[in-house]
């Protein structure tokens, strides 16, 4: 298939979802039956991605589909010169391997939700907003600038809003919705200054021509200082959006919106597209903002696995992990493993929205009961849930053969080369807790769900099995969660398709000097590789090979001893949870109470915007409108001193002049007979009256 071909189906891909959501919004009343268009076009852009994918993959493994054309032309702009807006899309491997990842993980979640949203009274519009979604991410994952992934960036933002406070009768949904939103905005501004730093540098929003300009030594302001800037900036919209510490806070919340929205956005698609920003801004990345990357993915992934460890809430446990994972998918960015974050990113896609849509399941048979300590037993009642379940979990916590084994060894083995080459040895100490904490918190929540003796008899007795068109998904996502898919190697995945054809790390166009020494190949060594990409230097290479080893062995073991010990306290009871728990009262409250993190938000931040407003408000009302009234209080009183002066003093003194004139005129008026006698007479008078005032002449 040629080059134009790809790329109109791609724009097909991108469209067709936007067709499903228009469709669906303005005849859903109409016809209650349209949801079926929206989950037949989604199935045929899967169909559509497939092919662009093979195809891709194929024929153009290491060449890129490009296309792009002038939205807005300014002109020739004074001290700029010609500027224009170009728009385009860009297929890479990247790009094909995650529109088959969204329009799979959408597709499913479709079908899924045919059964689970039965009966909703909004059953329609909610079809239309996973349409608007699905087109939304669509257009984040086939951008080739970053004008356009910020456009995409924030739809997505609005329709997680629609999809989070979907029930927005609940109160709960609708604060979880403006969560959601407000918290996201954060980022969203960092990325957009980071963004208006490349742009006004630059003169574009092009990632390639941006990275060309870099690669030439044309730095933001001539300054290595500001590149570092520009890149912690636009990934403080990964920040957000991949809810990573401090704004992680919002995606449990998330957990008010349907179950299988929680699939779609929080565990398989909106919040990777952070990580998937992450690896397309990775060439740009500095060795400082690399740093400032891989601790706050560090920080994350622990983070939240400490949380995850006391929940109750069957979904709230998933949301935690959901951000413990996506820390070590950021983690390994930082560190260097760019191919296994994004093998992670894929994996966890499917392995997470299979436990989402699992816990769909269970809710959906338990009458929408959500907290685990009213389950158990539920093995008996629904098998294949408890089996895919069971997968999936153990893909999560990398347990050999499954494809979460593969993905998280490797990027385990990559903060093991990073310590080693750069001494930073706390974010693999990290990483490797988590992956203990993991197994742990997750085998938990198998045991307390499926295992032991049902705790809740009444919901018990009428749990069932979900229909064929909710268990379906989860036996694809289960069965995409083993090794095969993804090399023949069971204990690596060093051979597989994944590290060494499809996705390899990419050359860095930053200046030696600002890149950690082993991402940079000596000069005597081949710059670029003959399909166009570089892999790490030789240092780098050969610290991954050493640790290799390693890190599987010590996955492997602090996994088994994680399920070890979920299994000793919850399945066989022989320690109990409860006695340490009072031990450790202070820790346990902390983890079940979120390190009261949304406590000190709220007695912060948010009562402190609510404190600063009231202070602007006493300001506004007092101050200014008491300066505007206080000037209109003198303004009354200097008028009505003004009008009675008028009145009495200037209006007196005309109308007194035009009295005395009046007067005197009349008086005038009088002597004016007409008559010369009287004429004579008065002369007389007056020469007389001046003969006696003057005097004789």
């Amino acid at each position: 298939m040629s080059e134009t071909a790809n790329i109109n189906i791609s724009i097909a891909i991108l469209l067709l979802p936007l067709l499903g959501f228009i469709i669906v919004l303005f005849f859903g009343k109409r016809f209650p039956k349209i949801y079926l268009a929206e989950v037949g076009i989604i199935s045929f852009a899967f169909i559509l991605s497939l092919v662009v994918g093979y195809s891709k993959l194929t024929s153009f493994l290491h060449q890129d589909l490009l296309f792009s054309f002038t939205w807005i032309n300014f002109g020739n702009v004074p001290k700029i010169g010609e500027l224009t807006v170009d728009l385009g899309i860009k297929i890479d491997n990247l790009t094909v391997i995650m529109l088959f990842v969204v329009n799979l993980i959408s597709m499913l979640v479709h079908i899924y939700s045919i059964a689970y949203m039965e009966g909703d009274k909004r059953y329609s519009r909610y079809f239309s907003y996973l349409g608007i979604f699905t087109f939304s991410m669509l257009g984040i994952v086939l951008t080739d600038n970053l004008l356009m992934m910020y456009i995409f960036w924030e739809l997505v933002g609005l329709s997680s809003y629609l999809l989070i406070g979907f029930w927005y009768e609940k109160q709960s949904a609708s604060d979880a919705g403006k969560k959601a939103f407000l918290t996201n905005r954060i980022g969203d501004i960092g990325m957009f200054i980071g963004i208006l730093i490349l742009f006004t540098n630059y003169k574009s929003f092009s990632f390639d021509f941006i990275y060309s300009q870099i690669a030439n030594g044309i730095l933001p302001y001539g300054s290595e200082v500001w590149l570092t800037a520009a890149g912690i900036l636009v990934f403080m919209g990964a920040v957000g959006k991949s809810a990573q510490f401090p704004l992680h806070v919002w995606l449990p919340d998330a957990m008010e919106g349907p179950t299988p929205v929680s699939a779609l956005i929080h565990a398989a698609t909106m919040v990777a597209a952070g990580v998937y920003l992450v690896a397309r801004i990775f060439v740009m990345l500095t060795a400082d903002a690399m740093l400032v990357i891989a601790i706050v993915g560090a920080v994350t992934s622990l983070f939240a696995a400490t949380i995850a460890l006391t929940q109750n809430d069957i979904k709230k446990v998933l949301a935690y992990s959901t951000v413990s994972q996506l820390g070590y998918m950021i983690m390994a960015l930082g560190v260097g493993a760019y191919t296994y974050a994004f093998f992670h990113l894929v994996t966890h896609a499917f392995f997470k929205a299979c436990l989402f849509l699992g816990s769909g399941s269970v809710i959906h048979s338990m009458h929408h009961e959500q907290d685990i300590r009213e389950m158990g037993g539920l093995k008996k009642k629904m098998p294949i849930t408890y089996y895919t379940f069971l997968i999936s979990t153990l893909a999560i916590s990398g347990i050999p053969l499954t494809s979460g084994f593969l993905s998280k060894d490797g990027l385990l083995a990559g903060t093991l080369a990073f310590g080693e080459l750069t001494g930073h040895w706390l974010i693999p100490i990290m990483g490797f807790l988590v992956a203990f904490l993991t197994a742990f918190y997750m085998f938990r929540l198998v045991i307390l769900t499926f295992h032991g003796e049902p705790r809740n008899q009444h919901k018990f007795d009428h749990a069932h099995e979900s229909p064929f068109v909710m268990v379906m998904p989860l036996v694809v996502l289960s069965v995409l969660s083993t090794f095969i898919w993804y090399t023949p190697n069971p204990i690596g995945a060093t051979d597989g398709w994944f590290a060494t054809e499809w996705v390899q790390t990419p050359q860095t166009v930053v200046p030696e000097t600002s890149r950690f020494d082993f991402m940079v190949r000596e000069p005597h060594e081949a710059s670029v590789g003959e399909h166009g990409l570089i892999a790490h230097s030789e240092k780098y290479e050969h610290a991954m090979h050493w640790a290799h080893y390693p890190a599987m062995i010590l996955s492997i073991l602090l996994g088994g001893l994680g399920i070890l010990l979920a299994f000793t306290m919850y399945q066989w009871k022989k320690i109990s949870p409860d006695n340490i728990a009072d031990k450790v009262k202070s820790l346990y409250k902390g983890s079940l109470n979120k390190w009261y993190v949304d406590e000190i938000y709220d007695a912060s931040f948010i009562s402190g915007t609510l404190g600063l407003g009231n202070i602007l408000s006493w300001f506004d009302k007092w101050i200014v409108d008491g300066i505007v009234n206080g000037s209109a209080t003198l303004t009354r009183v200097f008028s009505k001193i003004s009008g009675w002066f008028d009145t009495y003093i200037v209006d007196g003194f005309v109308n007194a002049t035009a009295f005395i004139s009046g007067f005197i005129g009349l008086n005038f008026k009088r002597m004016q007979t007409g008559k010369v006698q009287t004429y004579i007479v008065l002369v007389v008078f007056s020469i007389i009256v001046l003969f006696f005032i003057i005097g004789p002449f």
